[in-house]
């Protein structure tokens, strides 16, 4: 089945840094484009950024544009989403998803919470 393990996830204060991972199995990884969402209290789930499948092109929410990488290394079956500048408003549950074989996957969510 294919599955969808997220870490790296906690307590950071603002301005700080984090990097989220995400290791897949279960598909043709080197295939699959790639995202993380996030999703805060009481608001909708949102895109936060997204890779091909080579790695070759990025496209990120504008509220973390030039604070927020997305890559991946096919070789270890992981993407990763390295958060820094980390602000209030980035308190999230974020997930991994995935798309294969014509279905969307989800990891379980991983929690970031930003302190002042």
């Amino acid at each position: 089945q294919v599955q969808l393990v997220e870490s790296g996830g906690g307590l950071v204060q603002a301005g700080g840094s984090l990097r989220l991972s995400c290791t897949a199995s279960g598909f043709t990884f080197s295939r699959a484009a790639m995202s993380w969402y996030r999703q805060a209290p009481g608001k909708e789930r949102e895109l936060v950024a997204v890779i091909t499948g080579t790695g070759g092109s990025t496209n990120y929410a504008d509220s973390v544009k030039g604070r927020f990488t997305i890559s991946r290394d096919n070789a270890k079956y992981t993407v990763y989403l390295q958060m820094n500048n980390l602000k209030l408003e980035d308190t999230a549950e974020y997930y991994c998803a995935a798309v294969a074989s014509g279905l969307n996957y989800w990891g379980q969510g991983t929690q970031v919470t930003v302190s002042s």
